[in-house]
């Protein structure tokens, strides 16, 4: 999100707090000591920036692209010096998420375009906590072969949400109706699911 003000250019990333939010309001008190993300892209970054913000000690981000997610780790580590942050290739996703307190899928694996899962369903467990960022379907199959075996599952469409809330309060300085957003996010989705 860019403003301009007074002939300036002001960037914001509201990737990242849009993502916080729904995480707070989505997966309260949600262990954070050991996190693992799927994807190192734009997303991923503004993900990975939110959950180390909110106390994610142990943290690996994972990708196809193992230097692009060295690239993002070591950026991520100059800001959270007091933290272990760490790069895997997908091939590591299982041994990884063996003793994760929480995943996130930040790829496009999962959208209407991308369908299947980014892990294989045995390391799914009650004790993990999933969230996406894909949320179009809103209900991914992440999502649901997670909550089947018993873990807490977050969806993306509050980080749509959430970051467009924000992006509003930048451009126009008013606050919007958050859950107004939300309810009509849902239900466009959903229109556009059953047209599908």
């Amino acid at each position: 999100t860019v403003l301009f003000d007074r002939g300036r250019a002001i960037g914001h990333n509201t990737d990242w707090s849009g993502f916080g939010r729904n995480f707070d309001m989505g997966l309260p008190g949600a262990a954070m000591d050991r996190v693992v993300q799927l994807g190192a892209g734009g997303a991923g970054a503004a993900v990975a920036y939110a959950l180390l913000h909110r106390g994610a000690h142990n943290f690996v981000v994972v990708d196809a692209d193992r230097g692009r997610a060295q690239r993002l780790c070591d950026s991520l580590a100059n800001i959270f010096v007091d933290r272990d942050i760490a790069a895997a290739g997908i091939d590591d996703a299982t041994s990884v998420l063996r003793d994760a307190d929480g995943m996130v899928n930040a790829t496009p694996m999962g959208m209407a375009a991308h369908p299947g899962m980014t892990v294989s369903v045995d390391v799914l467990r009650p004790d993990l906590w999933v969230a996406e960022v894909v949320y179009r379907p809103i209900d991914t199959a992440l999502l649901q072969a997670a909550r089947a075996a018993g873990a807490r599952t977050l969806s993306g469409a509050g980080m749509a949400v959430y970051q467009a809330v924000d992006a509003f309060r930048i451009f126009t300085g008013v606050e919007p109706d958050a859950a107004r957003m939300h309810r009509h996010m849902l239900s466009l989705v959903h229109r556009e699911q059953k047209a599908a």
